[in-house]
């Protein structure tokens, strides 16, 4: 029998096992959401608007992404926080939320912080996001009307991710309807090894609409398969975009504003999404061997003056600094959650004792910073 947390309801708690208090891990995780939501102009990254909307913005690009709302969406249902959800959910499907067009039923992925569209594509990774935040909140709170109906929008958001595009009908899918893997966008067959999400895909196995289950529980599958495919034999990595074979995706770094074969910032999540999945499932031994390989290379192999840097998935360390440094501490120590050796507990204790970051980069390392904290207390939930 399966021991994951879907199956028994026990969240590791891995900064207790590494030793920290209850009380000062509580204490912690309520500081950094005060922190994000509520701090100063300096440091937070949500902004409420109005009487009943809210926004995450990227500080580094000063707009607002699906990214970013989702996210936000995950963690204030996970702190139980249903005026900011709302609020947040509200701003998305009122600006972000595409009527007509080849992407009509997405979200669009960037816009102004008025709430200008800035693009009319959409990014898997916001929808994916979007459909788990809504189906927990339904669980959580219960369902309200219109769009706080939230059960009913993640089935019908699901339903057009992969449904688009049939009987002559405008736009494409999100996931390949061959492979069942996630597109990086909809318009390309390649994905980004970060997208990969199986754990949510058992969920909407088990909560979407009937007729797309099967699909879903496929998906789960292919993604874990196609894992082990993107990432690296003997150091664990991969890169931040790959071919559905699984090699890294080289070219059109003209489209795609430079190189995407590396280990850089989109890749950072997706070790932490293999430790998420196997603490919610135990469906792949695979997964613990590959956070073994992962920390074993930043832990051992690497000097330690160069582990805040880019890397080919080999492990050859290339030329210049990580833009997101905090980010990578984040999601070496989520890796931990499924681990219990030296390595992880260094990765641990690395993280408490990193801060929150600063400046105007802080949006994307401290969205990683605060799920690896809520995973590592036992506070990434299922719901």
């Amino acid at each position: 029998m399966r021991q994951g947390a879907f199956y028994t309801e026990t969240y590791r708690n891995a900064f207790a096992d590494a030793g920290y208090s209850t009380e000062a891990i509580e204490k912690r995780k309520n500081e950094i959401f005060q922190t994000l939501f509520y701090g100063s102009e300096e440091e937070r990254i949500y902004h409420p608007v109005g009487d009943d909307f809210g926004y995450m913005e990227d500080t580094g690009n000063h707009d607002v992404r699906t990214e970013g709302m989702s996210y936000g969406m995950m963690m204030c249902v996970q702190m139980d926080k249903k005026e900011e959800f709302d609020r947040l959910w509200k701003w998305a499907r009122t600006y972000m939320y595409l009527e007509d067009g080849d992407n009509a039923g997405y979200f669009a992925w960037s816009c102004q912080t008025d709430g200008t569209k800035n693009s009319y594509g959409a990014a898997p990774d916001g929808e994916e996001f979007f459909a788990m935040a809504l189906f927990f909140a339904a669980h959580r709170w219960g369902n309200g009307a219109g769009i706080f109906d939230y059960q009913k929008e993640a089935e019908n958001l699901l339903h057009t991710c992969i449904h688009k595009g049939e009987n002559g009908t405008k736009g494409r899918a999100m996931w390949d309807a061959d492979n069942k893997l996630i597109r990086f966008v909809t318009d390309v067959d390649f994905s980004d090894p970060s997208y990969h999400l199986p754990h949510f895909y058992e969920l909407f196995a088990r909560w979407t609409k009937e007729e797309d289950r099967g699909f879903f529980k496929e998906a789960a599958v292919a993604s874990r398969e196609y894992l082990k495919k993107a990432c690296h034999p003997k150091t664990g990595l991969c890169a931040e975009y790959a071919n559905f074979d699984g090699t890294p995706y080289v070219g059109g770094e003209e489209i795609w504003g430079g190189r995407h074969d590396w280990y850089y910032s989109d890749a950072y999540r997706t070790i932490a999404n293999i430790a998420l999945d196997y603490s919610w499932f135990e469906a792949d031994e695979w997964e613990v061997e590959e956070v073994k390989r992962f920390q074993t290379f930043f832990c051992e192999t690497l000097p330690e003056t160069e582990r805040d840097g880019i890397y080919a998935i080999d492990g050859t360390i290339l030329p210049g600094k990580a833009l997101h440094p905090v980010a990578i501490i984040a999601t070496n120590a989520q890796a931990g959650l499924i681990a219990e050796d030296k390595n992880a507990y260094d990765c641990i204790h690395k993280f408490w004792n990193t801060p929150l970051r600063t400046g105007d980069r802080r949006y994307y390392d401290n969205c990683l910073y605060f799920f690896a904290f809520l995973a590592l207390s036992g506070n990434y939930r299922i719901y």
